[in-house]
């Protein structure tokens, strides 16, 4: 009998997103959907180790790999506008 994926909570942003952060993010969906690493792999056009290294930011990532497993998993990265004075 094949293995469950045990789903994960979604986490919580308070403040700016981060490699960690996104990962967890990507992890949570992932599990929630009941995909295994392997599946989403497959999906992105990624090795497993590219996907564990998103999910755990363990390593330097491609910015456009990690943003299209996140677009595959439906997650929306959005961009809210800033004040200016955050940027002085």
């Amino acid at each position: 009998m094949a293995k469950r994926v045990k789903s994960i909570p979604t986490p919580t942003q308070d403040g700016y997103l981060t490699k960690e952060l996104l990962g967890e993010f990507i992890r949570a969906r992932r599990t929630q959907e009941g995909l295994k690493m392997h599946d989403v792999a497959m999906l992105c056009g990624i090795s497993i180790a590219t996907l564990t290294n998103i999910e755990k930011a363990e390593a330097s990532v491609r910015i456009d790999s990690a943003l299209n497993v996140a677009k595959m998993l439906g997650i929306k990265i959005i961009v809210q506008p800033w004040d200016e004075e955050d940027v002085k």
